[in-house]
């Protein structure tokens, strides 16, 4: 049984550790060197300042298998109606519609604050992603050829897009 609910600091570690295998095993995330806890406390710290959610999917042992927030897309006043998601899973729980879950029940918390526009960046080649998100409603607005380095090799940045 997978349970939603908001991330209390007791998450800190399964999110820390599904964080820290996207920065050394994938292209997900481009950063090279994985993170302490306390730059993961002071990520939720600000996303709960700006009311933002930080959504947990805990299994039957209330482990972490995934997790799921979004923050500004810019910090300009013009982008106000905008965010930007992330949805991450734990490898050993992923193909079984995790990610869905996490990234549906980012719609109406999004909404409430008054965004309109939900806004994704997905590295080339993550099928499984691209594929999510077109299920979802998420159309594709852009493509950034050549942006990015990770693992000696120049990455594509695609932006997908949603009107909530």
């Amino acid at each position: 049984m997978i349970t939603l609910r908001p991330a209390i600091d007791a998450d800190l570690t399964g999110i820390l550790a599904i964080y820290n295998d996207a920065v050394l095993n994938s292209t997900a995330i481009w950063n090279d060197a994985p993170v302490d806890l306390a730059n993961r406390r002071a990520w939720l710290m600000d996303r709960q300042a700006k009311s933002y959610p930080v959504i947990v999917a805990a299994g039957a042992d209330d482990a972490v298998l995934g997790y799921a927030s979004f923050g500004d897309f810019r910090p300009f006043d013009g982008f106000r109606i905008s965010v930007e998601h992330s949805v991450y899973v734990a490898e050993a729980a992923r193909g079984n519609g995790l990610g869905r879950l996490l990234l549906k029940a980012l719609f109406e918390p999004a909404r409430v604050l008054g965004k309109r526009v939900m806004i994704g960046g997905i590295t080339a080649g993550n099928d499984a992603s691209l594929k999510l998100h077109a299920s979802l409603g998420f159309k594709e607005t852009g493509r950034m050829p050549g942006i990015g380095v990770k693992f000696g090799q120049r990455l594509d940045l695609i932006f997908v897009q949603k009107e909530l």
